[in-house]
């Protein structure tokens, strides 16, 4: 792309509702091109109705004094922006870097959200334990809004590693489905008060959604029995009483966990999503 200043963004504008119905980038007389386009794409059809009726486009520059790159990322902001109002066929340079039109009620993978690697402290007592976790692939927190709000804050593709206190980490694992209240949470059909648990007040508060429990689906990628919990002193390893901390700036405990389990955490991320209009 040139480094010339000398492009301009324009568009067209139906006199008969001032809809604006298309947006283009160029230089010198571009603009006025458009008027002689005898084809039957939209934006020539709709040039024709409003001549038809008597009248002309109303063709206006939006933005000028542009470079080339500048032209494209404001035209294709345009385009966006409006979207199924228009006769643009393409979808512009940057397409790539906008978010999708239709997306807007949904939490957005590298818009939204970027996934990451977390530590999660299990916090076993009254209303979970770890043999439960990772016998029927889970993490919870809860009894609280500040702690319910932990497992909830994880995404789909969020890497996990589990840690009991005092003890060391126990797990690595994916997040395959993100938290809901525990009188939600099912487990191959099956609502938790119909498991096995070993921890039996997990079900406690499960209507208050400020208190509930709220468990979160992960596929354990490797993981240990609390007596085999990996630690080492003076290395200066991550832990914490808070449920949940990014793990992405501890070089030194992702390398630890590494090789304690034999698995690469940056390797489980989810590096990149195709995404479709």
């Amino acid at each position: 792309m040139t480094d010339k200043s000398d492009y301009y963004v324009y568009v067209y504008i139906d006199p008969r509702n001032f809809e604006e119905f298309y947006y283009g980038k160029g230089m010198g007389d571009r603009k006025y091109a458009h008027l002689a386009d005898e084809g039957d794409s939209e934006k020539a059809k709709r040039i024709k109705e409003i001549r038809k009726s008597g009248l002309k486009p109303i063709i206006k520059v939006i933005a000028k004094d542009l470079t080339e790159r500048e032209a494209f990322l404001i035209e294709k902001t345009l385009i966006w922006k409006l979207g199924r109002t228009l006769t643009n066929v393409s979808s512009g340079h940057f397409a790539e870097k906008f978010r999708p039109h239709n997306t807007m009620h949904t939490n957005l993978y590298g818009f939204d959200y970027q996934n990451g690697i977390y530590f999660f402290n299990v916090g076993e007592g009254p209303h979970r334990t770890w043999v439960d976790c990772r016998k029927y692939g889970f993490l919870s927190a809860g009894q609280g809004k500040i702690w319910g709000e932990q497992t909830q804050a994880l995404r789909e593709g969020d890497v996990v590693v589990a840690y009991l206190s005092k003890k060391g980490y126990v797990g690595v694992g994916v997040v395959i489905e993100e938290a809901v209240m525990a009188k939600y949470f099912r487990v191959s059909g099956k609502r938790l008060e119909q498991l096995n648990l070993v921890c039996k007040r997990m079900m406690e508060n499960a209507s208050d959604p400020e208190k509930a429990e709220y468990p979160v689906r992960v596929e354990w990628k490797a993981s240990c029995d609390a007596s085999e919990a990996k630690w080492a002193r003076n290395r200066k390893l991550f832990s914490a009483r808070m449920a949940r901390a990014s793990l992405q700036n501890q070089k030194q405990t992702m390398d630890f966990v590494s090789l304690a389990f034999n698995i690469d955490l940056e390797s489980l991320l989810k590096k990149e999503q195709v995404i479709g209009e």
